[in-house]
């Protein structure tokens, strides 16, 4: 048997020499050390050998069986080395070639504009303030001096959760919040952007949710004048240099005397066109002298203090300042459309 064991061994690591692939090399191991293969059959045939021969066959045989793994795994390891050197011959990568490009992003449009506002009046010495989008019906509308039989509460205006909660339809909430928290003493000086909610039909220049910015200044001595400076050089800053202003009187409850304020129409300097309906201006926001019942209201005594307050729709100033001609342009999420104002 001796002499068997050790003819298999030469003719087995043979074999492992000549292999040229993996399945070449498992072909031997299952052909020598499989349950059939002729080891196997040599350690069966032990039976009829005597006491002092098993233990001599049986440590040969585990050698050999020994000896021929080895071989195969070292081949194994010759063959995957030589097949990864072949791939990376046949498999080059020119990294010299440029990539493929990948599209960036930007700020929304009117999220930029928003950011372009804000630092515009944070050099004026305006802080940015914020409030809940679902709001108190208190902060809402009666704190801004309007009562609960006040026309401009009508139910058709507004999103009610509760019959004292809303999702607010303005960001003058935040006004009056912030007064409170003043408990009297003054300055406050502050603008408040945010989203907006109100019960409106969706059309090119509606929708039930938009954004606005208000404004408002508070302090001994504020005047009209000091008002209409402010909104002069947001204009300009906003629109350029050549835009001219105007007041008209108006109404809004919170304010009194309240105003609305126009712009020189870019388009025709001021001769009337189309876009101004030819009148050479185009209104752009409301503001007005604080009421003194919120004043008074939020804690301000107005025989001592006064102030003023604006606000404006972020997505008409944009469509004013690039043209666009519908709103809904802003919230359909379209990219040809939106791309257009990545570097605005």
């Amino acid at each position: 048997m001796k002499e068997r064991l050790e003819e298999l061994k030469q003719e087995a690591l043979l074999q492992v020499e000549q292999a040229d692939t993996s399945e070449d090399l498992q072909q031997v191991k299952v052909s020598f050390l499989g349950k059939k293969g002729p080891i196997t059959e040599v350690l069966r045939g032990m039976g009829k050998l005597s006491k002092d021969e098993r233990p001599v066959i049986g440590q040969m045989a585990n050698e050999v069986r020994e000896a021929i793994s080895e071989a195969i795994e070292t081949k194994q390891a010759t063959l995957e080395a030589k097949k990864l050197e072949q791939q990376l011959k046949e498999e080059k990568i020119d990294v010299t070639l440029p990539g493929r490009p990948v599209p960036t992003g930007g700020p929304h449009l009117l999220t930029k504009l928003i950011q372009d506002i804000e630092d515009l009046f944070i050099g004026m010495g305006f802080s940015v303030a914020e409030g809940p989008e679902v709001e108190q019906d208190y902060y809402n509308f009666e704190a801004l001096n309007l009562p609960k039989d006040h026309p401009a509460r009508d139910m058709q205006d507004s999103f009610y959760i509760t019959n004292e909660l809303l999702l607010r339809t303005q960001t003058s909430p935040i006004q009056a919040r912030t007064m409170e928290k003043h408990e009297g003493r003054g300055p406050v000086k502050i603008i408040c952007p945010g989203k907006v909610y109100r019960r409106d039909t969706d059309d090119a220049t509606h929708s039930h949710q938009f954004t606005q910015i208000e404004g408002l200044y508070v302090d001994e001595n504020v005047r009209m004048s000091d008002l209409k400076g402010v909104l002069n050089e947001f204009a300009k800053q906003m629109f350029g240099n050549d835009r001219e202003i105007r007041l008209r009187p108006s109404f809004f409850p919170f304010t009194e005397p309240s105003v609305e304020m126009d712009i020189s129409c870019k388009l025709c300097n001021g001769e009337g066109c189309s876009v101004c309906k030819g009148t050479g201006w185009i209104e752009i926001l409301g503001a007005g002298m604080v009421h003194p019942n919120v004043l008074r209201m939020s804690g301000f005594d107005p025989e001592k203090y006064s102030g003023f307050a604006f606000g404006m729709g972020p997505e008409r100033i944009a469509m004013l300042k690039y043209g666009i001609e519908d709103i809904r342009h802003f919230y359909t999420n379209d990219v040809r459309f939106l791309k257009q104002f990545h570097q605005a």
